[in-house]
């Protein structure tokens, strides 16, 4: 039997986020954002498409690094206005009952203990349905902008990120015991004292010593979510990610990067099935290939050259205004997005990109692949790179909002269906259970179960 292809659609809280420069076409939604019924209407339609989820990114701070300003960002609304994610979810999930919502949120700017409060309330509020992307932040202006001179290096971001994970499984898993909350209107006990635990935790980073705030939600800990592909983000990933982000830009460099996370995750010894990996992608489909191809020259005609840069020299921390249109762009060591610049440079093993052309590769979906094409184009594409690759999905970007999203709903999706390699419904439960059957919470051999408390005493009569 075929495997069952997983799909997030890819969003931010912003105008310009994978296609800079579409915000201008006259269908493009983009610039509703800031209006609740933008995002109610794409969760509705993305549960009509029975996506798992709605992976929405984020960035704290500006894309600076290009021209050493962020002007072209501005101009072109590169990622930048941007609204925070979190205050989305409740909304969507009032109109939703099944899918899943993953939270980018930075741990280098914020405590562990508020934050485990704002993911136990957003996994109450949607019955289970929440994920967190742990990433450590990579723009130095969103550093200066939170009083530090610069972002810490790459592999000390990661050291950090290992005791923030460290303090939220504590709080998460092993402050409160599963029957603390008895609600006995008679003795008039809400909760049994004794049943919740401080976590004590002391470290190099951090110090909590109290108990979660939160009485126990439906997961406990959040689907994890990781996006690092560099060797110490890989390791990273191995060891704690449930699901994990790519945006490989060849079928070469995504196989290899499947290949080698299994291998990762067993050496640490997790199940790799375990782990689901979802590539980068983004669809132009139409009725016909003409169709199809029309539309994306009609794109295209919008794409901004600027807003491209501007963000792929976010992404891989050169300033790439600084070479010619024309020259190529080699392996350059970065404390920005190191996977990227790791793509780009070996993408295709006989291939160099130059600067013009990752202008152009950005302007439509980002640093991921794109395919163009008829619904039957686009379901064979899929497919492939399911089968050649190992990948278990997609985070499908879009060219335009709402419209890529609710052509891959209206002719992509039936076709998947039909040949058996898409769901017809929705699996019972929680987000995690929905992903990997089984448990809602956290199970061994995962390092936050480690953290599980056991139920302890029974409560008096």
């Amino acid at each position: 039997m075929s495997k069952e292809i997983r799909l997030n659609a890819f969003d931010m809280n912003c105008v310009g986020h994978q296609s800079p420069g579409l915000w201008a076409h006259p269908r493009d939604q983009s610039w509703r954002y800031k209006d609740l019924s933008y995002w109610t209407e794409l969760a509705q339609l993305l549960e009509r498409g029975k996506f798992d989820g709605l992976f929405i990114a984020d960035v704290l701070g500006t894309y600076d690094v290009y021209q050493g300003s962020a002007d072209a960002a501005i101009r072109q609304a590169a990622q930048v206005p941007v609204n925070d994610p979190v205050l989305l979810v409740s909304a969507m999930a009032h109109v939703t009952q099944h899918l899943g919502f993953g939270l980018t949120c930075s741990l280098s700017y914020e405590h562990p203990y508020p934050f485990a409060r704002r993911m136990s309330t957003l996994d109450h509020l949607t019955q289970g349905r929440i994920g967190w992307n742990i990433v450590t932040s990579y723009l130095d202006s969103a550093a200066r902008n939170v009083g530090l001179p610069t972002q810490a290096s790459h592999d000390d971001r990661y050291a950090l990120a290992e005791e923030y994970l460290e303090v939220c499984y504590k709080l998460w898993e092993g402050s409160w015991e599963d029957d603390a909350v008895v609600r006995d209107t008679q003795r008039r006990v809400f909760t049994e004292p004794a049943k919740v635990h401080p976590i004590g935790h002391a470290g190099k980073f951090f110090n909590v010593p109290g108990i979660h705030l939160c009485e126990p939600s439906p997961q406990r800990t959040p689907v994890l979510y990781q996006a690092g592909a560099s060797k110490r983000g890989k390791d990273f990933a191995a060891q704690h990610a449930e699901c994990i982000f790519i945006a490989a830009p060849s079928k070469f460099i995504l196989k290899n990067f499947v290949t080698d996370i299994r291998a990762r995750a067993e050496s640490f010894g997790r199940n790799p099935a375990e782990i689901l990996i979802f590539n980068l992608h983004t669809v132009i489909t139409g009725r016909t290939h003409d169709e199809a191809r029309a539309k994306h020259a009609d794109y295209r005609s919008y794409a901004s050259d600027e807003g491209a840069l501007a963000l792929m020299s976010g992404w891989t921390g050169i300033d790439l205004s600084k070479y010619g249109l024309d020259d190529p762009l080699t392996h350059v060591d970065s404390n920005a997005v190191q996977s990227a610049v790791e793509a780009l440079s070996t993408a295709d093993p006989n291939r160099v990109w130059t600067v013009r052309e990752i202008a152009q590769w950005g302007g439509i979906g980002g640093l991921g692949p794109l395919s163009v094409g008829s619904a039957e184009e686009i379901a064979d594409d899929l497919q492939a790179w399911v089968e050649e690759t190992g990948v278990d999905g997609f985070n499908l970007a879009y060219a335009l909002t709402h419209e890529s999203f609710t052509d891959f709903v209206d002719l992509v999706v039936p076709l998947l269906q039909a040949r058996g390699v898409y769901k017809t419904d929705y699996a019972p439960g929680t987000l995690r259970e929905k992903l990997q059957g089984g448990s809602a919470r956290l199970t061994a051999p995962h390092p936050g179960a480690t953290y599980r408390v056991a139920n302890t005493t029974a409560a008096p009569n």
